[in-house]
């Protein structure tokens, strides 16, 4: 075996352990946060925050959804531009929702940050879109 052959190989013994070690770390914490802060929650609180997690899903079911039934115009800018202002959209959609069902002082902070750059956003998409029909 060649030297470039070893090296090759090294690295993708590597790659293949690397991807493993973040799946693993994925999962974790994807349950680790969820099933800590959920034990520590009063009954009533959790089922509060159940119901604000599943609109909180249900409005990005719905956001998904209208964008993968959205037509294409096979016009790449046209179709980025529309596809992205329905993603902001959405983005702000879960913003709000956060603003009336969330208890994180930080995480209102941030939907609020969230609110304000994604309508911006939203205003140049419109802009770019009403000079390029």
């Amino acid at each position: 075996m060649n030297q470039s052959t070893t090296r090759f190989s090294w690295a993708m013994r590597f790659v293949r352990f690397a991807s493993l070690c973040l799946a693993a770390t994925l999962a974790q914490a994807q349950t680790t946060p969820a099933m800590s802060h959920a034990a520590s929650m009063p009954k009533g609180q959790m089922q509060q925050n159940a119901m604000g997690s599943a609109d909180m899903k249900q409005a990005m079911m719905m956001g998904m959804d209208g964008m993968q039934k959205m037509p294409m115009s096979g016009d790449t800018d046209m179709d980025f531009a529309m596809m992205m202002k329905m993603h902001h959209q959405q983005a702000l959609n879960m913003a709000e929702m956060q603003l009336k069902q969330g208890k994180s002082p930080e995480m209102k902070a941030m939907a609020k940050r969230i609110i304000v750059a994604q309508k911006k956003e939203i205003g140049e998409f419109d802009r770019w879109m009403a000079k390029h029909q």
